[in-house]
């Protein structure tokens, strides 16, 4: 008698624990298999470590170079009406992106600000991937016509005119730029046709010193950019959970709906194809269906696997300090895309909830818009021959829960201390 009253005690604790995991408490979710907890504890922004190296920045670790670039990114000087900063369109409020579907400094441009977390851990930048580096993505928009829309000449002047003390520290001696026969007010290999043609006057050695000045100030910027941390989000804490079989934690962390839209993030809908890792990205290039913007290059990675070798300031150029062997990523990049028109980065999800609005265009003011794209798949007539996604047939309901899921991925934002680096002055 004594068994079977274990018996009926076991049984109902069974059907307790099904009722439980059906119905129960938030966030409570046994049901992930070993793999699957396996798989959600990767993506835990704690298996993120410190950023890699940056072998073309010897200056990406210097806590001074740090400092400097903090300022320069907050300075409205750095722009031809004195009004736009790099914060200008890289909001902290908003996840270091804008609210605005394109972004505006001198004018408005062409493409949706992506947001800089989690920028010092990527290969590659803008959303068509056409810069190698932290830094050498800095300085684009500085020579602009459309944001910063300052000249190479002028940008370095304001360096040398606001900045002296905390530059030569960190690099050594600026250009002397009084000779104004040498160094004129404007010239710039990218600016108006003025410009280029004073640039071309210039000697050759004056202008490699300007462009190492500037490289220089993009580096500052990229050091203090590296101290851009994350702190652990609620998705985060339920991974750590999960990880140690904590189901207390994990009812407090998130809710039902929540939980069940992890399920689909990593099961069904397949996010996790291309939103995986810590940072919710792969890092790599995927067409996905999103219409031509007015007046943009849509061409995407199938242009910039070519400009971006070109570019003066990559990691193989003048004015990076790596050695060849370091610059992998590039050298062997392809000399064409394989993969179909139109590809785009995919961009991190951490804060998603807080950059809207969304795709490179801007054009999808909600995360549930997003969804409902990916969810029409190939139905959409219009994108058929450039994009990669498939229809998923998700339901209203399955595409709330994964809203909800994204919004346990916000959190907090603070600057790291750099590490003490000592720094060879060339």
């Amino acid at each position: 008698m004594k068994r079977l009253r274990i018996l009926w005690a076991g049984l109902a604790w069974l059907a307790a624990a099904d009722v439980l995991s059906a119905n129960g408490p938030a966030g409570f979710d046994p049901g992930f298999s070993a793999s699957e907890a396996r798989l959600i504890h990767s993506l835990e922004i704690g298996k993120l470590g410190a950023p890699p190296a940056d072998a073309g920045n010897r200056v990406a670790d210097n806590p001074e170079a740090a400092a400097l670039g903090r300022q320069l990114f907050f300075d409205p000087r750095f722009s031809r009406n004195g009004q736009v900063s790099c914060a200008s369109c890289h909001q902290p409020a908003f996840g270091f992106s804008d609210p605005a579907a394109q972004s505006r400094g001198m004018g408005k441009t062409a493409r949706n600000s992506m947001t800089l977390l989690g920028a010092a851990w990527q290969n590659w930048y803008f959303w068509d991937g056409s810069k190698d580096s932290l830094w050498a993505q800095a300085l684009a928009p500085i020579e602009s016509a459309s944001e910063h829309g300052l000249d190479r000449m002028a940008a370095v002047r304001l360096l040398a005119e606001h900045y002296p003390a905390p530059y030569e520290s960190v690099f050594g001696t600026l250009p002397d730029l009084r000779d104004g026969a040498r160094f004129p007010a404007r010239a710039s290999p990218l600016g108006d046709a003025a410009a280029r043609r004073t640039w071309q006057r210039m000697a050759p050695a004056d202008r490699r010193s300007v462009s190492q000045a500037f490289a220089n100030l993009g580096k500052s910027i990229a050091a203090w950019q590296r101290t851009l941390v994350l702190a652990p989000s609620r998705f985060d804490r339920y991974a750590t959970a999960l990880a140690r079989k904590d189901t207390a934690t994990m009812r407090a962390t998130l809710s039902t709906d929540e939980a069940a839209g992890l399920r689909l993030f990593i099961g069904r809908a397949n996010c996790i194809h291309c939103h995986n890792g810590p940072l919710f990205s792969n890092g790599e290039f995927h067409a996905t269906g999103v219409r031509f913007s007015a007046g943009a290059d849509d061409a995407g990675r199938t242009r910039s696997v070519l400009t971006v070798r070109k570019d003066e300031f990559n990691c193989l150029g003048p004015y990076s300090d790596a050695q060849p062997e370091a610059c992998a990523a590039l050298r062997f990049l392809p000399t064409s895309w394989p993969g179909k028109p139109g590809a785009f980065k995919v961009p991190t999800l951490r804060n998603v909830s807080r950059t809207a609005p969304y795709m490179r265009t801007g054009e999808m003011a909600s995360l549930r818009a997003v969804l409902e794209h990916y969810n029409a798949g190939s139905r959409i007539a219009r994108a058929r021959d450039r994009t990669e996604i498939v229809a998923l047939h998700l339901t209203s309901r399955e595409l709330d829960q994964i809203v909800a899921f994204l919004g346990t991925l916000d959190s907090e934002v603070s600057e790291r201390p750099s590490p003490v680096r000592a720094v060879a002055h060339r």
